[in-house]
């Protein structure tokens, strides 16, 4: 019997890394689950892994800081394929990960296709079962429901009439959960757990002032009501996450702006819950 593929994911936002293990529960994968650089650089220190998936937008170290680092450290890397999560990267910049040995990019947000596409890679790559931990590396500890095998769709079009909610959310579970209704709500149901931690976050960073935290957040669940088809909520995700970066150098002098942004984030996100 072939070895399961040991997939690190290094992402710090709760609901895709449940996302991820539920595409992933029937697919003879060992998940490990790592959420900062720092975690991910100790964990690949005691275990081999066959795929290592890296969102790019991390607490205190950049997913790029992570590349760098296996790129130096080889020994750590050891024969893993390297995928990205990526949005909207410019040419420059996927010619920089693609020269840290990125293999794969994962445009967020991410189909089950797509991520399944990308271990089936990892599978049949030379040398994949051959036992290179120190210690085998342990499957990840959730237990979310099965998934069925997939193929992608993709969402309808209706450029004359708006599409309605039921129609949005018909078009996310067709184009990212294959058309499984029951994972789709499953998800969901994490999500709406997950929503009133992350709009505490938001409210706190908003008192601080924090637009880089404001930004970081904005982009996790720009990613997520995508997801869950939810495209105008979405949008003044994106719409808040664009202002939060061009706060950055200027954060007092935003802070309205993104009180404001936040606000209509926060208004959007509540409505699901």
């Amino acid at each position: 019997m072939a070895a399961p593929v040991r997939v690190l994911l290094v992402e710090d936002d709760a609901s895709l890394q449940r996302f991820v293990a539920m595409a992933l529960e029937d697919q003879d994968v060992l998940l490990v689950g790592c959420t900062s650089v720092d975690e991910a650089l100790l964990t690949l220190g005691r275990h081999g892994f066959d795929l290592i998936i890296t969102d790019l937008m991390l607490p205190v170290r950049h997913g790029q800081e992570l590349l760098a680092e296996l790129r130096a450290q080889p020994e750590l890397r050891r024969d893993a394929m390297l995928a990205v999560f990526s949005a909207g990267l410019n040419a420059q910049v996927r010619r920089q990960l693609e020269g840290l040995g990125v293999g794969r990019f994962l445009v967020k947000p991410c189909s089950l296709a797509e991520l399944r596409a990308c271990v089936d890679e990892a599978r049949k790559a030379p040398g994949m079962s051959e036992a290179t931990d120190r210690h085998a590396a342990q499957p990840s500890t959730q237990t979310p429901p099965q998934a069925p095998a997939q193929t992608s769709k993709q969402p309808s079009e209706q450029p004359s009439k708006q599409p309605s909610k039921e129609e949005q959310q018909a078009d996310a579970i067709a184009t990212f959960f294959g058309d499984n209704t029951a994972l789709y709500e499953a998800f969901l149901a994490r999500c709406k757990a997950q929503f009133p931690k992350d709009l505490a976050q938001g409210r706190e960073a908003v008192q601080r002032g924090d637009a880089q935290s404001l930004r970081h957040l904005a982009h996790s669940l720009k990613s997520v009501l995508t997801t869950l088809g939810y495209p105008e909520a979405a949008a003044t995700a994106r719409a808040l996450e664009d202002l939060a970066h061009q706060a950055s150098a200027d954060p007092a002098g935003h802070a309205q702006a993104l009180r404001d942004a936040w606000q209509r984030l926060d208004a959007a996100v509540s409505q699901q819950l």
